[in-house]
């Protein structure tokens, strides 16, 4: 079955899926994305990521292309359309085709483009031992919170984790707060077994995963705090952890070559993550070993 995606409308071979040089996302980065992991062919929490989109455009002010019920049949054709059983979904709108000016364009109509890949998850290895992560100065705009495609700073940060063999990169800020990953949400754990994570602001990206871990935390009875951390607290926890939607829950056992604990996934790493991958087979039937 070839592989297809979505153009402004349109049910295209992926090869063909392109849009103008003029589009704003292409030369501004005028526009935002969402990426949605699907099992079984069903979205996991769809109407979050729906939520979260939509909220992102409101704060561009680009308008939405589409309707949410309108949105909800083009993610499932897509899908359909596509022979994955298991994989994400990639969708970005910018702000369109116009002449190109840095005010808004009076009659630009909104680019709208999505495509399915492969799933992303973490390897067995990864989730049994942990991974390590390294730390970043925080560079990025102060505007986190909105799910924009501007992201250089994040490009440059998750780069120098890879080049240093570690999994992600973990942003800190002048004063030595951590914010998040520069493609995740993160944790620590205290040696009372309490969650602290990054309050929802403009300092962060909003992680649908990560919200999600929270609530479920909570109604496990698993004390959780939103509130900042530093890097010198992030050396001395007991646990640390991050989050994605292609991720899920991933142990963090090294923090710029230092370990965290006994450098082992922890107690609470492993329940949370449990917790989660419960939570995908309440949503879309997919078991986990």
């Amino acid at each position: 079955m070839p592989r297809i995606s979505y153009v402004n409308g349109r049910y295209v071979h992926h090869k063909d899926a392109v849009v103008h040089m003029e589009d704003r996302g292409y030369q501004f980065s005028d526009g935002i994305y969402e990426v949605i992991a699907f099992y079984n062919r069903r979205l996991l929490d769809g109407e979050l990521h729906t939520k979260r989109l939509l909220r992102s455009l409101r704060e561009l002010h680009i308008t939405k292309p589409m309707s949410e019920r309108v949105l909800t049949l083009v993610m499932q054709e897509i899908i359909a359309r596509n022979d994955r059983t298991d994989g994400t979904l990639y969708m970005q709108i910018s702000r369109g085709v116009a002449k190109r000016d840095h005010p808004f364009p009076k009659a630009a109509k909104p680019s709208f483009v999505m495509a399915v890949t492969g799933p992303k998850m973490p390897k067995e290895k990864e989730v049994s031992e942990g991974v390590a992560v390294i730390t970043a100065p925080e560079q990025r705009w102060a505007r986190r919170d909105i799910k924009s495609i501007s992201l250089l700073p994040n490009i440059l940060a998750k780069q120098a984790a890879t080049a240093a063999g570690a999994r992600e990169a973990w942003l800190v800020d002048g004063q030595g707060v951590i914010s998040e990953g520069a493609v995740s949400n993160n944790g620590i754990i205290t040696a009372k077994g309490e969650v602290i994570t990054h309050p929802l602001n403009e300092s962060i990206l909003g992680g649908v995963t990560r919200n999600v871990v929270v609530e479920l935390a909570r109604k496990a009875g698993i004390k959780i705090t939103e509130r900042p951390f530093s890097l010198k607290e992030a050396l001395v926890a007991k646990e640390a952890f991050l989050t994605s939607t292609t991720s899920n829950v991933l142990p963090v056992v090294r923090i710029d070559g230092k370990a965290v604990g006994d450098g082992k996934p922890g107690l609470v790493t492993r329940k949370l993550l449990a917790l989660y991958h419960e939570h995908i087979y309440r949503q879309t039937g997919k078991r986990w070993n």
